[in-house]
């Protein structure tokens, strides 16, 4: 059974991972990315009407780092992707007021400002959302946990290309670093915290 929320909105900032073309035009399980998006923007507008913390990271598709692997993320041969596939998704309405930050590799702490613009304004816990939930989510979570935040992951605003990765994230991975809720009960405790930003 999951406990009370409590969160101090001024000390929390929404990251949302990768909601870039490359990956809303993917086929995603088990939420669809029309569903994930869906329920970012709403997140997002409960944040930003309280002078909350909006942070948005995209990929530089074109820089990311391809080691040798025995499973690629692009497959040897693969065309490099057309430079929109990096631009924010329009769907995920990114204002004017929002962050956004370009990462080079999965997680969005390496060779950033992601730790930067959090601590300036006093962050103490992430809320975690975006695609793909064991990649950039899992990776910049785990950046997270080892740098003293507190998280909260929001089950059905991320989603995976594999519904048992995303099912094994949030069952097994993200109870042991924070706490993992639905986009109501977020939206819920983001109504009741404490006053403004």
């Amino acid at each position: 059974m999951n406990g009370k929320l409590n969160l101090d909105i001024a000390r929390t900032a929404l990251v949302q991972i990768d909601l870039q073309n490359f990956n809303v035009n993917r086929e995603l399980a088990p939420h669809p990315a029309e569903r994930v998006v869906g329920n970012c923007v709403l997140l997002s507008s409960e944040m930003r009407d309280r002078g909350g913390m909006v942070i948005f990271v995209r990929v530089q598709l074109d820089e990311l780092r391809l080691p040798l692997a025995d499973n690629p993320m692009f497959k040897p041969g693969t065309p490099a992707p057309p430079p929109e596939a990096s631009y924010m998704a329009e769907s995920a309405q990114v204002q004017a007021q929002d962050h956004v930050v370009t990462k080079r590799q999965w997680g969005a702490f390496y060779g950033t400002e992601l730790d930067q613009l959090l601590r300036r304004r006093g962050i103490k816990t992430i809320i975690m959302t975006g695609i793909a939930t064991n990649y950039g989510v899992e990776s910049t979570a785990r950046a997270a946990f080892d740098r003293g935040y507190e998280l909260v992951f929001v089950e059905d605003a991320m989603s995976s290309g594999n519904a048992e990765a995303h099912k094994n994230c949030c069952e097994n991975v993200f109870r042991n670093m924070g706490r993992v809720r639905s986009t109501r009960e977020l939206i819920d405790a983001l109504q009741a915290g404490t006053g403004d930003a």
